[in-house]
């Protein structure tokens, strides 16, 4: 679920963007700056964005099959 829910969002690019939300990286973090508690390097490292994405999931979803489906479900965001 991982897979097609991150593919979707921001095709697994580190430097992704939304402009209309801010929203930033791989997990589309908003806002971005959140993912500075895994690493200062959060505009750049995957392997940081990755851990938030995956903390921010287990902590909101669950499962990140639980995330998809919010997203699913909401049209494109979770």
């Amino acid at each position: 679920c991982l897979g097609p829910l991150w593919g979707k969002d921001s095709a697994w690019n580190v430097t992704a963007g939304n402009p209309s939300s801010g929203a930033y990286g791989i997990p589309q973090a908003l806002p971005g700056s959140k993912m500075a508690k895994y690493g200062s390097d959060w505009r750049t490292n995957a392997k940081t964005q990755i851990e938030w994405g995956l903390s921010y999931i287990a902590g909101r979803y669950g499962t990140p099959c639980g995330a998809w489906s919010a997203w699913q479900a909401h049209g494109g965001w979770y």
